[in-house]
């Protein structure tokens, strides 16, 4: 069933959610005024939240971002609409003393454009050298004139009312992927600045990441089947460093996908918090958000499709902490906080999608940094957007973005330990030290930045390696060139030759070439032998297959090692080998993939299932995935293997094709069926005229949509749907259902996947309630209630728990069991007996879910007759004979 279909199912797997509980209306209350939006959030011991202001209750819109003037005042910009100035309440202050709020308008600016709104859509907000920076991230009209880029606005008569906008730099990108954040620098006199993928890097004066990227992957390119970002290429996300006036622009670091925030911890190092891609779950591609360290001319491999390169690779660089799927927006460090030491030497990454703000714990390794996490706050549901710590030493954060309710909320903490005593940096590592004298020649120095970087060529940490690379490749090449090729240190060669291979062009092919084949790849040890094949990679990818005999003898040298132990190293072997035309690499690729199984605890599935009762939307294509998981050794041998054109037997390509009618009935996210499908599609031009339709036919082409990126939805709804409301639905049924068609009840029920979970007649799944006395206790109206609005009354009986442990962590899902000394708990709705167990001396408190694990308005697909008939069928309770399929109108049950 397609992923669509799968989250519909859910929305009748726990349709007596809020049914159950209309019977339950006598439960006890806590007494005392409850306020919902502080009762949901979940907090560290000592620490006190405030709620401050609604701007959706006042009708400012869905707040993003927010600074903090000169004297004390926030600044926040409504996702799509102006600016605000609030007057905060101090803290401890009597609940009548009220936040005032004013929308910055600038009269005599708008005169001059006629806007309504001078200036706003703002993801990034800074207050700097008596300015406010603003981020403005829109698509300029006749509304607000002022399209994406980065601005200055100043008070220049000092009556404390803008009145000038200086346009510093305009830039090519908006929406969610657009430009994000400007934050200040160590120095205290220049600023830097990120964007998403979606946004043009502009001409910059200097690149510290040198100017030469390509995408270097001869992994066969499949851009994302639904057309995300498939007209995005490198270098993807970037982050800058700009002078306060913006004169000049120095490219820090790219290949992100889409970091919203950047941040210093106490030492200067620059970290972001980057985004994943949803659709790519189960895919062997997928990576989950990450926090990166930014050092300079970093990459960090983000392609577009399914192009994105290992961070095993040694021209990227991998992250110091993968914290799992979801929406990363927000991050600082809360060295300024009025917070005991713990924290103020924390990052705080902030989670749109699951509502979590982890503290991110960094400690010195090497050049870099390892990390751990631990969760800070949360909340069900808890939309977070930005936060920063105030001038009174709290964090203020807001939620909202899309249009969603939009709150303001300060923490702050009220416990014992010591708040005010100074934080001490940590240590600086030799390593890093080192970095940062390799990073001062990351421009052109000549000779000397040569003879100083080469030896750290083979230097064994990653980063004092990458920041050598980078060095070299900034010095002149006719300097170093010679020096590259005639290197006999394989561990050197690896990295001189791959920048040489970033730097020249083909002339140097077969030289090239003729240097990686002095070296006996037999005996490198892993990591040196990846440096030498991914060098191989770059060098075929941009300047093709070599000449004369160099070709074989590439492939003489690699075939004896594939495959070898190493998952990392096969797929790399895996890729040149088959580029290059090995004799027998499809049985050797077939073999390995035959072994792969799926990639369940592999580190992209980092945080996966405690997800899944986050947040129904994203947690549930979680819960579908890990109910029938992919196998993405297998995804990765078989894209591989799509565009080998020789050696094939009629055996291996009956195996081969095989294959992919199995990969359809695993469950990913929303791009996997499209993948999979392009896959095949790309491995089917190779197969003969005649014996094409045969190959098609055994791979599943019958199981597929015509798009290809769904599976066929026979019994699907004709639509078109709407966007339903009970106002809307309630009296389409209210006046009863008569002549109703049974059979197409039946298809929008089946449809749904309602079956998987649910029995009826005796039919189906019994994970969730049995359905067929569904229509003699409740009334119409109260189903659709149920399904529409599914947070709105949540039955205990069905309910999920949140345990906040003693770790920072906290856990949700279903309470299966208690014992005296552990709760049981589900966590996955689809699989409900995959159990975690959980001691109870780990657990610090419990307390109801705000949410449902029911998605809402999940009849938005159904026309109008689809969903009286829908209705019927579960009046009925699949029951044929119902008076519902009759002439007759039959009343509503009560």
């Amino acid at each position: 069933m397609n992923l669509n279909l799968f989250k519909r199912g859910i929305s009748l797997l726990m349709l007596v959610l809020a049914l159950a509980a209309t019977s339950c209306n006598n439960q006890d209350k806590p007494e005392g005024p409850q306020d919902p939006r502080l009762e949901k959030l979940e907090l560290q011991d000592g620490f006190t939240a405030d709620h401050i202001y609604s701007p959706s209750d006042g009708g400012n819109g869905s707040w993003v971002s927010m600074t903090f003037d000169n004297k004390g005042r926030m600044i926040a910009s409504d996702q799509r609409g102006a600016l605000y100035r609030l007057e905060l309440p101090p803290i401890g202050s009597d609940s009548t003393v009220k936040t005032k709020v004013e929308k910055l308008e600038m009269p005599e600016l708008r005169d001059s454009l006629n806007a309504k709104v001078e200036i706003g859509y703002a993801h990034g907000l800074l207050w700097a050298f008596n300015s406010l920076y603003v981020m403005v991230n829109h698509r300029a009209d006749e509304n607000a004139p002022r399209g994406s880029g980065l601005y200055r606005v100043q008070d220049n008569d000092g009556d404390d009312s803008f009145d000038k906008i200086t346009l510093i730099k305009a830039l090519n990108g908006e929406g969610e992927h657009g430009p994000h954040s400007v934050v200040m620098a160590p120095d205290s006199v220049s600023l830097y600045v990120v964007a998403g993928n979606h946004t043009d890097l502009p001409e910059m004066d200097d690149y510290l990441l040198p100017k030469v990227w390509q995408i270097d992957n001869l992994f066969p390119q499949i851009k994302d089947p639904r057309g995300h970002a498939n007209d995005r290429t490198v270098p993807g996300g970037w982050i800058a460093h700009i002078d306060s006036m913006g004169e000049n622009w120095q490219l820090v670091s790219a290949g992100y996908r889409n970091p919203f925030d950047i941040a210093f911890n106490a030492n200067g190092d620059l970290f972001t918090y980057d985004s994943d891609m949803e659709w790519d779950f189960g895919l062997p591609w997928y990576r989950p958000t990450r926090i990166c360290h930014v050092t300079s001319g970093s990459e960090f491999g983000w392609r577009t499709g399914n192009g994105k390169l290992s961070p095993s690779l040694p021209d990227n660089l991998p992250p110091v902490l993968n914290i799992g799927p979801g929406s990363p927006t927000n991050l600082l460090h809360a060295r300024n906080a009025k917070f005991p030491e713990k924290y103020r030497n924390a990052l705080f990454a902030f989670d749109w999608s699951f509502g979590i703000v982890y503290n991110i714990f960094l400690e010195p390794e090497g050049a870099s940094y390892k990390a751990t996490k631990e969760e800070f706050l949360s909340g069900i549901p808890l939309p977070l957007t930005d936060g920063m710590v105030g001038p009174d030493g709290a964090l203020y954060f807001l939620t909202g973005g899309r249009g969603l309710q939009s709150d303001l909320y300060r923490v702050y903490y009220t416990g014992n330990d010591d708040v005010d005593g100074e934080i001490k940096a940590p240590e600086l590592t030799e390593e890093n030290k080192l970095r940062r004298e390799l990073e001062a020649y990351h421009k052109e120095a000549g000779q000397e930045a040569v003879d100083f970087a080469w030896q750290y060529l083979k230097h064994p940490d990653r980063f004092v390696r990458y920041a050598a690379r980078i060095a070299v490749e900034h010095q002149p090449l006719n300097g170093w060139k010679s020096k590259a090729l005639a290197e006999t240190d394989p561990e050197i060669q690896a990295t001189a030759l791959l920048a040489l291979a970033r730097q020249s062009d083909a002339s140097v092919k077969d030289q090239l070439f003729a240097a990686l084949l002095k070296t006996d790849v037999s005996k490198l040890n892993e990591d040196q032998l990846l440096h030498t094949l991914r060098t191989y990679e770059v060098i075929l990818y941009r300047m093709g297959q070599p000449g004369g005999s160099l070709k074989s003898q590439a492939v003489a040298a690699l075939n004896p090692l594939y495959p070898a132990s190493s998952t990392a190293v096969n797929k790399e072997l895996s890729k040149l080998l088959a580029f290059m035309e090995a004799p027998d690499v499809i049985q050797k690729t077939l073999a390995l993939l035959e072994k792969e199984e799926d990639n369940k605890d592999s580190e992209a599935m980092t945080g996966i299932s405690d997800k899944i009762m986050r947040n129904p939307q994203y947690g549930l294509d979680l819960a579908g995935m890990l109910e029938k998981m992919p196998p993405g050794g297998q995804i990765y041998y078989a894209t591989i293997l799509s565009k080998v054109k020789s050696g094939w037997t009629p055996e291996l390509r009956e195996q081969y094709f095989k294959w992919f009618e199995e990969a359809f009935g695993y469950q990913g996210g929303r791009s996997y069926v499209g993948f999979i499908d392009k896959a095949r599609q790309m491995a089917l031009a190779n197969v003969p005229a005649d014996k094409k339709e045969y190959f098609s036919s055994i791979s599943g082409d019958s199981l597929l949509s015509n798009s290809g990126t769904d599976l066929a939805d026979v019994q699907g709804p004709e639509g078109p749907g709407r966007r339903w409301t009970v106002e809307e639905a309630a009296p389409l049924v209210e006046g009863g259902l008569s002549g109703r068609d049974f059979e197409r009840g039946r298809r929008m029920y089946l449809a749904s996947s309602c079956n998987r979970c649910h029995t009826m007649q005796g039919e189906g799944a019994a994970t969730g309630p049995d359905l067929t006395q569904l229509g003699t206790r409740f009334a119409p109206k109260d189903i659709l209630e149920a399904i529409i609005e599914p947070s709105k009354v949540i039955s205990d009986q069905y309910g999920a728990t949140v345990l906040q442990l003693e770790n920072g962590k906290s856990i949700v899902g279903r309470v299966m069991n208690e014992t005296d000394e552990s709760y049981s708990v589900s966590q996955n709705p689809f699989v409900p007996d995959a159990i975690t167990e959980v001691p109870k001396s780990d657990v610090v408190s419990t307390k109801p879910s705000t949410v449902s694990v029911m998605l809402p308005g999940l009849i938005n697909a159904l026309n109008e007759e689809e969903l009286k008939d829908l209705m019927a069928y579960l009046i009925a309770g699949g029951n044929k004979d119902n008076a519902v399929f009759k002439g007759e109108p039959v009343a509503n049950a009560q």
